[in-house]
């Protein structure tokens, strides 16, 4: 490791010509997304840019995420419990300063990128010491951070960062991640709706029945700015009746991103009499299609199906532009394998800056995740 170094960027202006070479592989990482954040964070949230070198050559991109939980209006509130009144104190005096390595607003392993092969030593070695570093910057502002957190790796991932850096490091699995590898030889929706076993089939035609009357279409830039005020209303409403949250998008976060993005973000509105009642939005990566955040009406929500034709027409988009797979990332597990999307389990590491209560944090992180209790459904007839 003699030879490799890194630096650390808060803003985007700074990066190196050569960045979006070596980030082509992940749209995540990319100037144009990064832009996204830089512009339309989540106002809790500040992002950390960080350029891996070899002698002078860029040869990898890593990200970090700053969250100050103190700034949050709820964690989500949905169970009003003890409980949560419990995790809310301990999150408020214990954890309100928490720095992510990766990207804490996606499910993936969209942390990191080289463009070489990277034995996984450098790599614990680089994300631990670009912590460190973080860490110490926040310092120099009086600002203590309680909680870092290695985010999302697949399990192959994990278990070789655990011999080294990682070794001493929760382990952590939460929700999984809801991955739909899409057949190569489904050419159009038919094949894919011709792929049921009965049952799903006609869930299927009960969901397409019930959303007669409601439109959908993608929204150019002008009219997501036109629509901004109630897009997101209808994200917030969903966002603050998950389970847990550690950030609020901006409001203008949709629109930033169709404007860094254009052709790669689509924002798709439902329409009911000419009311928005919801919104799904996709990222084009490469051979992978990403789902973002989406927003609904809760009344049109329930009377409509909306959710479920929401995922049937994402699931669309990919078959007929081939896409490979889509990623649908966490909750709603059991409606998501219902339409095929199959759990891919993701590995975190987290530490506390205390050396007390890390100790604990085998004790303390199973009560701070809601645990998800559900069945995976195998809508395909060769179940």
């Amino acid at each position: 490791m003699e030879t490799t170094t890194y630096k650390i960027y808060s803003t985007i202006s700074q990066l190196p010509s050569s960045w979006d070479t070596v980030a082509s592989e992940n749209a995540f990482l990319q100037t144009s997304y990064l832009k996204v954040l830089d512009k339309s964070a989540p106002t809790n949230m500040q992002c950390f840019y960080i350029g891996i070198f070899e002698n002078t050559e860029l040869i990898g991109v890593a990200l970090a995420q700053y969250l100050d939980v103190n700034k949050l209006e709820s964690f989500g509130e949905r169970d009003q419990c003890l409980k949560t009144y419990v995790r809310n104190f301990v999150f408020k005096n214990f954890a309100s300063h928490v720095l992510f390595l990766g990207n804490n607003m996606i499910t993936g392993q969209n942390g990191y990128v080289f463009n070489k092969n990277m034995d996984f030593k450098s790599i614990s070695e680089l994300l631990v010491a670009c912590a460190d570093e973080i860490i110490k910057y926040f310092k120099s502002k009086n600002t203590k951070i309680h909680i870092v957190s290695f985010k999302d790796f697949y399990q192959h991932c994990a278990d070789e960062l655990k011999k080294f850096d990682f070794a001493s490091m929760y382990e952590f699995n939460t929700q999984p991640n809801m991955i739909f590898d899409l057949n190569p030889n489904w050419k159009t929706n038919e094949d894919y709706i011709a792929a049921f076993s009965k049952k799903y089939r006609d869930q299927y035609k009960r969901a397409h029945k019930k959303i007669e009357g409601i439109t959908n279409r993608e929204l150019t830039w002008e009219e997501i700015v036109s629509n901004e005020e109630r897009i997101y209303e209808l994200y917030h409403h969903v966002a603050k009746n998950a389970p847990f949250n550690t950030f609020f998008l901006a409001e203008n976060h949709f629109s930033s991103f169709k404007k860094q993005c254009g052709d790669r973000f689509k924002l798709v509105g439902y329409f009911l009499e000419e009311k928005l009642v919801g919104f799904h939005t996709l990222l084009l990566n490469g051979t992978v299609l990403e789902t973002y955040f989406l927003g609904y009406d809760e009344q049109v929500q329930k009377e409509k199906m909306l959710y479920l034709n929401m995922l049937y027409n994402m699931t669309k988009f990919g078959i007929d532009n081939q896409f490979k797979k889509i990623i649908f990332g966490r909750t709603a597990l059991e409606i998501k394998s219902s339409i095929g999307a199959a759990p891919l389990l993701m590995t975190g590491f987290i530490y506390h800056t205390n050396k007390w209560v890390d100790k604990l944090m085998p004790k303390l992180f199973p009560r701070l995740e809601p645990t998800v209790v559900w069945q995976q459904r195998h809508p395909f007839k060769e179940h």
